[in-house]
């Protein structure tokens, strides 16, 4: 049996934190980080106001996501050997799919793209006070909105968006 479970929320809210602790947690979990899809800095476009817009779904090579995403779907238990998972006694002994496999995909922009939407068994989407994530955000050494202090720039449109969305669950 396979799971697929969505972990959204605003930039610096937690959820990379949460999602490393599942995995630990949970056998035969294997996880997707949006943050490993971002397009090479000279394929990001640069706003009005001078910096690289890196908060936009079109910064993402959202494709090669989803198939990523395709790959785990395909053969799960491939997919954690070739990532390094360890997967439970029972899997590896059998060498089956059998079981529970969950593959957590997690990002501040999973739920902005069509092609991934549907594919959520569970969503959940987490959010802190805007100070908070303002706070988390400018806290981040070697964060290039901060090294290049536009910080405050950056960090309102991101962090609203805890505004928007008041419901921690999406489903």
């Amino acid at each position: 049996m396979k799971f697929i479970i969505g972990i959204g929320g605003v930039t610096n809210g937690g959820k990379t934190t949460l999602t490393n602790r599942l995995v630990k947690t949970i056998p035969n979990c294997c996880v997707v980080h949006q943050d490993d899809f971002f397009k090479k800095p000279d394929q990001i476009e640069v706003g009005e106001d001078g910096f690289r817009q890196w908060d936009v779904i079109s910064a993402m090579d959202m494709e090669a996501m989803v198939n990523t995403v395709k790959g785990w779907q395909e053969n799960p238990v491939k997919f954690a050997r070739s990532h390094g998972v360890s997967l439970s006694p029972e899997v590896e002994i059998s060498d089956s799919e059998e079981g529970i496999h969950i593959l957590i995909v997690e990002g501040f922009l999973i739920y902005n793209y069509k092609p991934l939407i549907d594919i959520y068994d569970k969503c959940f989407y987490i959010s802190i006070p805007y100070e908070e994530c303002k706070r988390r955000r400018s806290d981040l050494i070697g964060y290039v909105s901060a090294v290049q202090g536009h910080t405050h720039s950056l960090t309102p449109p991101a962090c609203s968006m805890a505004t928007r969305w008041r419901t921690t669950v999406t489903e």
